[in-house]
């Protein structure tokens, strides 16, 4: 059976855009958390073939309009290779959209659902602590910058560390691997060093 708290986590995730009030999130069954998940993903895998396409036009007209300049070529390269790792992204999303479903089926349903919606809930109520905790842990940098991805799968951890008595490694390991599922190439060592940094503050509070 797969660890439903993994799979809550991701699921949760995945709900973070729902525009719901934490009261109607508790009436929320996981069929609705799922679709709304998949959807998601859907989404994304259609964006992320959009821009391949462009970056791929984009690349032959260069080199078609070029002279068979070096510099010209090489540009169109980069555009193709950009566009090759979009399109490597979309199918990777597009196998976790069939996969998620699945996910669930296997694990226990009513502990990946009630996981997901008591971590969404406590994002959803206290947001506002969570992200100052955040930023607090971060070096020369804001949530508000980050990626969207990159701000949920944080929370999700300051969450768990914060209000669910989550271990912090367990926090931390989690989300270093939600990251490298969802987040860019270089991800995941940044969400570690935040949640590290906060780490190493809640456990100095406890000393004083």
């Amino acid at each position: 059976m797969m660890k439903p708290r993994r799979t809550a986590r991701e699921l949760a995730l995945l709900s973070m855009g729902q525009s719901i009030s934490a009261s109607k999130l508790q009436n929320q069954d996981l069929q609705t958390l799922v679709v709304s998940a998949v959807r998601v993903l859907t989404a994304e895998v259609q964006e992320s073939l959009e821009a391949a396409t462009s970056e791929l036009e984009r690349g032959s007209d260069r080199l078609l309009g070029s002279e068979v300049r070096t510099n010209d070529i090489q540009s169109a390269r980069a555009m193709v290779h950009d566009a090759i790792g979009q399109t490597q992204s979309a199918i990777n999303r597009l196998g976790i959209a069939i996969d998620l479903p699945a996910l669930v089926q296997m694990s226990n349903q009513y502990e990946v659902r009630d996981y997901a919606i008591e971590i969404l809930t406590i994002v959803k109520q206290s947001r506002s602590d969570i992200d100052e905790r955040l930023n607090q842990s971060m070096v020369d940098w804001q949530m508000g910058r980050l990626a969207r991805i990159d701000q949920d799968i944080l929370r999700i951890a300051a969450a768990e560390m914060l209000f669910l008595e989550t271990p912090h490694q367990v926090a931390i390991n989690e989300a270093v691997e939600l990251a490298k599922r969802y987040s860019g190439e270089d991800g995941y060592r940044f969400i570690n060093g935040v949640l590290r940094r906060l780490s190493n503050s809640v456990a100095a509070a406890k000393l004083t």
